[in-house]
Formats: structure tokens, C-alpha cells, sequence
């Protein structure tokens, strides 16, 4: 008996991850439990560098910036509860000093045109259509850190304006870097906070918009269906019944590990595993012989490994 519906996906045939790719991920929170299996697997990848980023125009407004080298001032901080904030960031890049954040806001800004310019594959995260307008600037901003609710507008973004987000950070991406695979995909976090039946209305606008942007070498990947279809039950959810469990992330990783991760690079994900696994190993004796021996093959391991995959750290 089959208690399941699958979703039928093909191998990417084209532009796999391997050990030699560069991955720069953006986006809501699920980029990051992807980015932790990349990091678990040491393929070489580069995360969120203003954080969480939930909604598209955050991404558009991070990619532009990036790519036209923005020197963020003054004028582009505040202070509020006793840190220093940027309406673009997530509220755990915010510093105590505003010379702190500064220097980390164009440090990262740096950083991030130099991935864009450099990545073999983009995996972009879309958490929600619904956004934050500033009353006071007109502005779209990607975290509002707890300012009151009286300051913003909440908004629901059209499917055409998500649409032309989209097509905008793909032209950017494109001017600088031609060849890279952009992955698309629907973080599967419900915004119940929102309401059902608004989360829902969201997600349908980030999914539509998303179809109508993804060709050539830009693809869908469906994170989304894969939880409300695949894994239909409270069983993959947290307690709080909103964020998928490690099961779930478990699952779904193994799903895109098969579509885009190269055959050839599953053996050396497996020594990468037994090696990890080894160093978080506790022995009951570390004194003792066989804990020593077991070290010595550990680091065999890593040499041999590494003189393969000099990037590869451990």
C-alpha cells in the first residue's frame, strides 16, 4: 500500500554540485537549513550575509546594492533599544556600536559582489510575498526590529511585483555573472501569523511569480510541495507546528542532493560524513590506545581527503 504521493524529478543534467562548485545562498530561513548541509558536507558555500531575508524585495534591494557597491553612512542606520539597525539587514547583524555595523554592513556588501561574480550556483529562498512599508520614507524595509507597528504599512506584493523583482535580480546577477545556475525554491515555514488563509495567498504569489521568471539557466526547485505534499503531517513539523523538523529538513535535503548533486561527488560526501562523525566522537577513555589509533586514522583521513579538495576544512 502507498501512503504517499511523490513528486516525480528529474537529475539535473546540466551545471551539477560537486566539491569544485561555489553556492551562494539568499533568502528565508530555509536557505540556511540547506546551507548548514552544505557546510556539514564541506562544499564550499556562502550564506545570508545580511541575514534572513524573507521576502523578494529584500533580495532585490541586497543584490542591486551589492552589485553597485554601496557604501552604506549614517543615514542608512538608527538606533532603537539600545542597537544600532539597518532597515535591510536581519536584526542579528544589529551592533551596540553604529562604527561596528557600518564596517559590517559594506564589508558584507563587498563580499557579497565578489560571490555573485564567482558562484557556480544560486539558490534563492522566498519566504513570503507579504512586506513592510515605512510610512515615513515610502520604502520597503526587510526587517522592521520591533519599531512599532504604527511606523509601517503592511502590504501584500502582487504577483507581477514579484515577478518584476525577480526579473530585476536576475538582469543584475546576469550583468556580472553569466554562467551561474540560479535555483529558485518556496521556503515551506508557514507565516500562519499572517493568517492561513493569507500565508496561503502569499505563497501562491511567490509560486506564480517565480513560474513566470525560471528559464534557461534559472530552475524551480519545490521545497513547498515537497512538505504540504510529500510530507503531509504534524510529524515533520516542530513543536511550534510552523518550521519543518530535522526530518523533514533531512528528507527534502536528500531529495535536492539527488536532483543537483553530482553522482560521482556521493562517495565524498560519505568520507566527509565518516569523518565528521569521527571528530564529534567522545570516547569513554581518551587516554587509551585504541582512542589514540582512532585519531591517527581520523587524520589520515582528513590528509587524504584534503590533498584532493585543498578548500575542504575541517
Amino acid at each position: 500500500m502507498n501512503l504517499q504521493t511523490k513528486i516525480k524529478l528529474e537529475k539535473q543534467s546540466n551545471n551539477q554540485i560537486d566539491f569544485n562548485s561555489n553556492i551562494f545562498l539568499l533568502g528565508s530561513c530555509f536557505s540556511e537549513n540547506i546551507g548548514k548541509k552544505l557546510d556539514y558536507f564541506k562544499f564550499q558555500n556562502f550564506q545570508n550575509p545580511f541575514g534572513i531575508l524573507f521576502h523578494p524585495k529584500a533580495i532585490d534591494a541586497l543584490i542591486k546594492n551589492s552589485i553597485e557597491s554601496k557604501q552604506y553612512t549614517e543615514k542608512d542606520v538608527f538606533f532603537h533599544n539600545e542597537q544600532w539597525h539597518c532597515f535591510d539587514i536581519h536584526s542579528k547583524l544589529s551592533c551596540s556600536s553604529k562604527e561596528d555595523l557600518l564596517n559590517k554592513l559594506n564589508s558584507q556588501i563587498e563580499l557579497t559582489s565578489t560571490q555573485i561574480k564567482e558562484s557556480t550556483h544560486i539558490i534563492i529562498t522566498l519566504g513570503t510575498s507579504w512586506v513592510y512599508r515605512d510610512i515615513n520614507t515610502d520604502s520597503i524595509v526587510a526587517n522592521c526590529h520591533k519599531i512599532p507597528q504604527k511606523q509601517f504599512k503592511k502590504e501584500l506584493l502582487s504577483v507581477e511585483a514579484v515577478s518584476n523583482s525577480l526579473k530585476n535580480s536576475l538582469s543584475l546577477i546576469r550583468s556580472m555573472n553569466n554562467n551561474a545556475s540560479i535555483i529558485f525554491t518556496v521556503s515551506p515555514v508557514r507565516h500562519l501569523k499572517d493568517g492561513f488563509v493569507e500565508n496561503t495567498q502569499s505563497k501562491a504569489h511567490l509560486i506564480a511569480a517565480i513560474h513566470q521568471v525560471v528559464k534557461n539557466q534559472s530552475f524551480y526547485f519545490p521545497s513547498y510541495e515537497i512538505m504540504m505534499d510529500e510530507l503531509r503531517d504534524y510529524r515533520f513539523y516542530n513543536e511550534d507546528m510552523i518550521h519543518p523538523n530535522q526530518l523533514a529538513i533531512n528528507y527534502i535535503w536528500d531529495i535536492f542532493k539527488t536532483v543537483w548533486v553530482s553522482d560521482k561527488s556521493f562517495n565524498i560526501m560519505d568520507e566527509v560524513d565518516t569523518i565528521q562523525k569521527g571528530l564529534q566522537h567522545k570516547p569513554f577513555n581518551p587516554q587509551s590506545q585504541s582512542y589514540k589509533t582512532f585519531l591517527q586514522n581520523l587524520e589520515a583521513k582528513k590528509r587524504v581527503l584534503q590533498s584532493q579538495f585543498p578548500r575542504i576544512k575541517f
